[in-house]
């Protein structure tokens, strides 16, 4: 039997849904912890927008990525 080598663009494609799902999973951890630690600290609602506007930056950023991926498997 031969082995069956991965194609290097499906490779590149997991590594891209790999590092979308650790952007994603690290955003959530570290948007929930600065709403935890602002709202004990009793910081101002502008760090809080601050801290919003961060997590939607990078949720649009996987979005993006994630549509990337999904074209490229389709063409």
């Amino acid at each position: 039997m031969t082995a069956h080598r991965p194609d290097p663009a499906d490779l590149h494609r997991a590594r891209q849904a790999r590092l979308v799902g650790i952007v994603l999973a690290v955003t959530i951890i570290l948007w929930m912890g600065a709403q935890l630690v602002g709202g004990q600290l009793g910081l101002e609602a502008r760090y809080a927008f601050l801290f919003d506007l961060a997590a939607i930056a990078a949720f649009v950023w996987a979005l993006v990525v994630t549509y990337q991926i999904w074209r490229g498997r389709r063409g």
